[in-house]
C-alpha cells in the first residue's frame, strides 16, 4: 500500500469553502481512480490567518497513482480554481510505502473500503 501526501495553505476565512471545493475535485478524483483505497483531507489552523491543508490518499500501487497523476507522480496535480484559494502550496507530492498498519484508516484501505469525507475542519 502507498500513502500519497500533499500540503498547502489557504486563508483561514476560506478554509471551509476550500474543503468543499477539494471534496468535489481532488478527493473525488482520487476516489474515482481504480486502485485508490481511501482519501482524506486534514486541516489545521495555527492561528496565523492561514489554515494548513493536507490531502492524504491510500493506493494499492504506484501504477494506480500514475493513472491519477500522470507519468510524473511526484508533481502535484492542481485544479482550475486552486489559485483562488491557495496562499502557499507544495509543488511536489510525497509517497510512502506503508510498512505497518494499525487503526481504522489503514484497515479500511487494506480492505478496499473507502472512507467518507467529514464536514469538520
Amino acid at each position: 500500500m502507498i500513502a500519497r501526501i500533499w500540503r498547502g495553505r489557504v486563508h483561514s476565512q476560506r478554509a471551509s469553502e476550500y474543503v468543499t471545493y477539494i471534496e468535489r475535485t481532488g478527493i473525488a478524483g482520487y476516489r474515482e481512480t481504480p486502485g485508490n483505497l481511501a482519501a482524506q483531507m486534514l486541516t489545521r489552523d495555527p492561528g496565523d490567518g492561514r489554515t494548513e491543508v493536507i490531502t492524504l490518499s491510500w493506493w494499492d500501487s504506484l501504477e494506480s497513482i500514475t493513472a491519477f497523476a500522470g507519468d510524473d507522480i511526484e508533481q502535484a496535480r492542481y485544479y482550475p480554481e486552486d489559485d483562488e484559494y491557495l496562499v502557499d502550496r507544495e509543488a511536489t507530492v510525497t509517497h510512502y510505502e506503508v510498512t505497518t498498519s494499525s487503526g481504522a484508516v489503514p484497515a479500511l484501505a487494506a480492505s478496499g473500503q473507502q472512507t467518507e469525507p467529514s464536514s469538520a475542519t
